[in-house]
């Protein structure tokens, strides 16, 4: 207890929410991942996972404090990757943007509805949709089938 008499509240993570465009399924976008990682090995280079955005996150420490990028995919969110930095800089053309380092491993996550739009959001922890367990719920269906189910808007 704390002097104050109540509990002492641990702060919850902050997590961003993006849309993951050109992706259709969660195996495309964790392909995909696993190929740049293998193609950053290949030169020689150092093997990082990160996006790039034009705005800076302000809630960087609450972001870095166990926080995740969750990505939209055919309009819910579908999956999750851990932060593990986030690097501000101007890019050649002189405009400010932005790396997200992320964690290579990708976390299925249960299906959220998301509308589009345009960038990042912020998305607190209490709103974040749980992980799935590996071969379980829709994630135990065939990736075919999920996307049809997915279209008729049954998951």
């Amino acid at each position: 207890m704390r002097a104050g008499g109540g509990p002492r509240l641990e702060p919850m993570p902050l997590h961003l929410v993006k849309l993951c465009v050109g992706v259709s399924a969660v195996e495309e976008l964790d392909a995909w991942i696993a190929e740049r990682l293998a193609g950053q090995a290949a030169r020689g280079a150092p093997a990082e996972h990160k996006h790039t955005t034009r705005m800076v996150p302000r809630r960087t420490a609450e972001l870095l404090d166990g926080g995740s990028l969750y990505w939209v995919i055919k309009g819910n969110i579908q999956a999750r990757q851990r932060l593990t930095g986030i690097r501000p800089f101007v890019d050649r053309d002189g405009i400010q943007r932005c790396d997200l380092v992320l964690a290579p491993e990708l976390v299925a996550t249960e299906w959220q509805p998301r509308r589009a739009f345009q960038g990042w959001r912020y998305l607190d922890a209490g709103d974040a949709p749980a992980d799935l367990v590996p071969g379980q719920g829709a994630h135990a269906l065939p990736v075919h089938l999920r996307l049809e189910l997915a279209d008729l808007g049954l998951l």
